[in-house]
């Protein structure tokens, strides 16, 4: 028996009311690894330049739902449109057009060790776009440069860099190409807390400098509120609330004020050592 909370007035797809065309509109996302549903009927649409957040606990399935978007997992049933197109079922050179309007920070950055930092930061533009190594770089240049790393960091290898230059330089990388939507996998993940202010402000920064959409999925509720305009929670597969993020401490949803506030008491049941 699902014993899922009912979906909130303020659910996903709710701002279809404004006559504004979702950036990304999901419909019925449904994710199935053997007897485990992951994904169960999503719906979540994401609005042009907006900033939305999905949380939720370990194993949830936000990782899943960004997989399907990008299309690196198949969903079982559902629909994902992006720009009205949809893109379930899309292969090959057709997929790869979609995701030309793409950009990643991915959790841990997963610099290529064996490039220098402004070859990863060119690598979309190089292996991509086949652009020239030398126009490649000067772009690499100005955009670690517009995370606030020098040129002389350009020189460096990944194994060279700290965890928040690491983060940096993958924020560089994931803007090189001007995306027009850009997704964020744990950013402040590993970071201390003002490193994290740091990452966070800076992805603020680019994502508005490109007048890009983004989507993020983080456990760290200090980042949650600062770099996203809207807020959904994921639970067993589906998502339970959705809002702006000024309504977390006010969502009226027990599941949300249990997972933003940290406590073990309430309706989201943690099992500690078997019990």
């Amino acid at each position: 028996m699902n014993d899922s909370p009912a979906l909130s007035e303020t659910q996903a797809g709710a701002e279809a009311t404004t006559g504004t065309t979702p950036k990304i509109a999901i419909r019925g996302l449904t994710k199935v690894f053997g007897d485990k549903v992951v994904l169960n009927g999503i719906d979540l649409d994401i609005l042009p330049g907006e900033s939305m957040l999905v949380i939720g606990g370990s194993g949830s399935g936000k990782s899943v739902l960004l997989k399907c978007i990008l299309g690196l997992l198949h969903p079982d049933a559902g629909s994902i449109k992006v720009d009205g197109e949809e893109v379930v079922g899309l292969y090959g050179s057709e997929l790869d057009r979609v995701r030309r309007k793409f950009g990643m920070l991915f959790q841990n950055a997963a610099l290529f060790d064996s490039l220098t930092v402004w070859e990863n930061v060119a690598f979309g533009l190089i292996q991509g776009q086949r652009m020239e190594r030398a126009k490649a770089r000067g772009i690499a240049l100005e955009k670690l440069a517009a995370v606030g790393l020098g040129d002389d960091v350009g020189k460096l290898m990944p194994a060279e860099l700290s965890g928040g230059m690491r983060k940096r330089v993958g924020l560089a990388r994931a803007i090189a190409t001007e995306p027009e939507i850009i997704f964020f996998d744990e950013p402040t993940t590993g970071l201390d807390p003002i490193m994290g202010d740091v990452i966070d402000r800076l992805i603020v920064d680019c994502v508005k400098g490109l007048g890009a959409t983004a989507l993020s999925i983080t456990h760290d509720m200090a980042s949650a509120r600062r770099i996203s305009d809207r807020v959904s929670m994921l639970y067993q597969g589906k998502i339970i609330w959705t809002d702006h993020a000024s309504e977390l401490e006010r969502s009226g949803n027990p599941y949300v004020d249990q997972f933003i506030n940290g406590r073990a008491e309430g309706p989201i049941k943690v099992q500690v050592n078997g019990i």
